[in-house]
């Protein structure tokens, strides 16, 4: 079994080498393969791909499925939202040590109320201004990170068209406009 995880995280040709010359993501690799040695009814993993490279996290997203396909309960703590849209039934949000939000993926999304708005400000632009007109669109204010303006649209498109119109009559021109689905990193926010 332990030779079958080894082939199987990618850790075979380092298998004779002592575990304090591994790097970090194969370091992370070994420690999940080891919890999983015994084929467990249930399994938590504490942020299992901290550190991991895109193609070894995907590989390790792959072995997390094929284990909960073979009757495994896996218990899952992550930062990374993406990870747990692609991995988790049902979900638990928490900020600051309380419940922010429950359900799956899809439900949480859903409650966030339709499409959402990013609006990209170029580089010295006032951003300050923009949210403000946008906010007065909208009935709120816009989240904002950096030169980045997001916010929930119920109605989509027909919020959007507002929103740019007003920009253009007060002469503030965003870089970037994009109209996407939700994310759980907008249900986090």
């Amino acid at each position: 079994r332990a030779g079958e995880l080894l082939e199987s995280f990618g850790l075979a040709q380092a298998a004779g080498r002592l575990v304090k010359t591994y790097s970090g993501g194969m370091r992370r690799r070994l420690d999940v393969a080891a919890s999983i040695v015994l084929e467990p009814e249930l399994l938590f993993l504490d942020e299992p791909t901290t550190g991991l490279d895109l193609q070894s996290r995907q590989e390790l997203w792959n072995t997390i499925r094929n284990l909960v396909q073979e009757g495994t309960t896996v218990i899952l703590t992550t930062q990374y939202l993406e990870e747990a849209d692609q991995l988790a039934d049902d979900l638990v949000v928490i900020d600051h040590g309380r419940i922010i939000a429950q359900g799956t993926a899809g439900q949480l999304k859903k409650n966030l109320g339709g499409t959402v708005i990013e609006l990209t400000m170029g580089e010295g632009s006032d951003v300050d201004k923009a949210a403000s007109l946008v906010g007065a669109v909208i009935g709120t204010k816009p989240e904002r990170q950096g030169a980045l303006l997001r916010m929930p649209s119920p109605d989509g498109s027909h919020l959007l068209t507002q929103m740019l119109r007003r920009l253009d009559d007060e002469g503030v021109q965003p870089t970037g406009v994009a109209l996407r689905e939700p994310s759980l990193d907008d249900v986090f926010l």
